[in-house]
């Protein structure tokens, strides 16, 4: 570390801050030995300091401080021989400066930069990301030869050379003819283009037709096809229902049918026969119907039977069936437990054991299996099995007849199905069981029926909308139906579960139609709509759907037209219904919404929707009126001016 004293006088400090106020420093002093070659850098940060010098001192003394920095000293002279020091940190570049321009003093040969040679560049910062690529900013050239064209020239005959003329061409001018001329054939031709054009346009125009109407009547021709195949295989169904039946359903239709053939024979008996007469072929009718209902109850019990028996192998098979999830993906993913499992292999001894007409190898084999199985547990039940299985086995060894073995096999499999149905001996069935096995269960959710004297669950109560209070039971219900009034639900039962799914589709959380039951159905199609549909008086039900009048609210009795599936469709297409129907036809509908409005406002939950509704026709028809209104006022004003 040294230090070089430097005298600057007062001239020579203004001459400092001039350059520094202009942008412009110094590089050298001519008074520092040329030996040091030392450079004074003043930076702008340093402006600040030069200027409150200039301003508040007179006199100073410089020294130079330098080791890895400058130090620009300045001293305030206090005496003659005193000073105060003050130090101005200048940092030494690291690098070459390139000249960016400045001047030389001539006289003394001092040479001065612009101050951006003075001052370090700004550093960007680094974003990782390349802001300057050299292949967005240089140009690619690139040189390409052309080939310019062959010079050509012709020659004539002259003397001493001869030039074919065998492929010269003759030209002769034309007629001439004026601009007028020359746009009339241009608008001649146009026009006989135009002609070729339109005549093709209308041909091809003419063939799309043809195709399309021919298409249009494949595709009617197939739609009548489908409706008639279908009309033939509901009434085929029908019929088959009526010919074997196997379902409640079946039965209520075989009922239905009986209560319908009574009445008309009964009116053609009143109609035609009287005294004594009369009274034979009534008591010969009466007869002939206890013996089809007599037939009915015997198809009845077979049915039955094979219901059970289904029924039996439908929760057998529940038992059996593995654990299923959906994966993320949409895959049904199973997985077989040690439950599932047991299940498994009790269904496939139930079903060996009910198997008939085999060899009696595979009876023992399969009773044996048995044995074996219901040996794993002990008590009264597997010890009733085995001893019975014993005797079958040694009844078959004696080679005594099937027939003679039917009641046995018969408590054979009646036995294991309640072993089956025992929680001890196969976990599975725990939740399947509608039993439940904690005694006290029972004392919860269970009325009693006052026809057949009996404690049952409440889904065995059906209760319509129209109901205070819990009622008969369903078997009871169907028994009175089928001795009393024989009504069939099968149609309205479709046309209801029709609406429903129309009415999820339309995803507005409907609510009123999940509350209305078959008989309100039956009431609202009979006794409302009469059976037809409200445009072409079409009276098969197969046909008819229901569907909403405004499709704009939820459905409900009065919000809704019985039409069939074609007019449904058309129906529902359409945006204004003051526009399309006449006002008799818009009456109508309107008084019979009136009176399921009547019907439905006694049920308890159908107050409360019916009261919404007619809020919001009261809102309507006061937006309607003040529209009406405004309108008129309206037109009077305009008259007025």
């Amino acid at each position: 570390i040294f230090k070089i004293p430097i005298k600057i006088s007062k001239l020579d400090l203004r001459v400092m801050c001039k350059f520094a106020f202009t942008d412009v420093f110094f590089k050298t002093i001519s008074n520092i030995p040329a030996s040091l070659k030392i450079g004074i850098e003043l930076y702008h940060k340093n402006l600040q300091f030069i200027k409150h010098l200039y301003m508040h001192c007179l006199h100073y003394t410089t020294y130079l401080v330098m080791k890895q920095y400058l130090y620009f000293g300045t001293s305030i002279l206090t005496g003659s021989d005193s000073f105060q020091e003050v130090v101005v940190k200048v940092e030494r570049p690291t690098y070459n400066k390139p000249f960016l321009g400045g001047f030389r003093n001539v006289s003394t040969g001092v040479e001065f930069h612009n101050a951006g040679s003075q001052t370090k560049p700004k550093k960007r910062p680094d974003k990782g990301i390349e802001l300057f690529s050299r292949g967005t900013q240089t140009a690619v050239e690139k040189n390409v030869r052309q080939q310019t064209r062959n010079t050509t020239s012709t020659q004539m005959t002259r003397t001493g050379l001869f030039v074919s003329n065998m492929t010269d061409k003759l030209i002769t001018p034309g007629k001439y003819f004026t601009a007028e001329e020359y746009h009339k054939r241009r608008v001649e031709a146009v026009i006989v283009i135009q002609k070729y054009f339109r005549r093709w346009y209308a041909a091809n125009l003419v063939q799309n037709l043809k195709v399309q109407r021919r298409l249009r009547l494949a595709r009617e021709a197939q739609e009548e096809l489908q409706k008639k195949w279908e009309k033939e295989e509901k009434l085929r169904r029908e019929y088959e229902k009526k010919l074997n039946p196997k379902t409640r359903e079946d039965f209520e239709l075989l009922y239905h049918e009986l209560e319908l053939w009574m009445q008309e024979e009964t009116e053609r008996i009143n109609r035609t026969l009287t005294g004594a007469k009369r009274k034979a072929a009534l008591y010969t009718l009466l007869e002939e119907e206890t013996e089809l209902i007599a037939c009915i109850g015997m198809h009845k019990l077979s049915a039955n039977l094979e219901n059970q028996q289904k029924a039996i192998l439908h929760f057998l098979g529940k038992c059996a069936q593995p654990r299923r999830w959906k994966a993320f993906d949409g895959k049904i993913t199973e997985m077989d437990t040690q439950n599932s499992l047991r299940g498994k292999e009790l269904l496939e001894i139930y079903r060996s054991i009910n198997t008939k007409d085999i060899p009696k190898d595979e009876r023992i084999s399969v009773l044996l299996t048995l044995k074996w199985t219901v040996k794993e547990h002990e008590c009264k039940l597997t010890q009733e099995i085995v001893a019975l299985i014993d005797r079958e086995i040694d009844l078959i060894s004696r080679e005594v007849k099937e027939c003679n073995l039917e009641g046995l096999r018969k408590r054979i499999c009646t036995l294991f199905l309640q072993y089956i149905k025992t929680p001890e001996f196969n976990p599975q069935v725990a939740g399947l069981i509608k039993v439940p096995q904690d005694p006290l269960t029972l004392y919860k959710n269970f009325y009693f029926c006052h026809s057949c004297e009996k404690y049952l669950a409440p889904t065995e109560f059906p209760i319509p909308a129209s109901s205070h209070t819990i009622g008969r039971c369903r078997s009871c219900y169907q028994l009175d139906n089928a001795a009393r009034k024989r009504e069939s639900y099968f149609k309205y039962r479709l046309i209801l579960e029709n609406l429903r799914k129309s009415e999820v589709d339309y995803q507005d959380d409907s609510k009123i139609v999940f509350l209305v039951q078959l008989p309100d159905m039956q009431y609202l199609i009979e006794k409302i709509w009469n059976c037809q549909s409200a445009l072409s008086a079409c009276s098969d039900l197969y046909e008819l759907v229901m569907v909403r009048w405004d499709k704009q609210h939820e459905w409900s009795p009065w919000n809704t037209i019985l039409l069939t599936k074609e007019e449904a469709d058309a129906h529902l297409k359409l945006c204004n219904l003051q526009k399309t129907y006449e006002a008799p036809f818009i009456y109508k509908i309107e008084q019979k919404h009136i009176r399921a409005k009547n019907y439905f406002a006694r049920i308890p939950a159908m107050s409360s929707f019916l009261h919404r509704s007619n809020n919001q026709s009261n809102a309507n028809s006061y937006q309607k009126h003040k529209i009406n209104f405004f309108i008129n006022t309206l037109i009077v004003l305009n008259r007025s001016k």
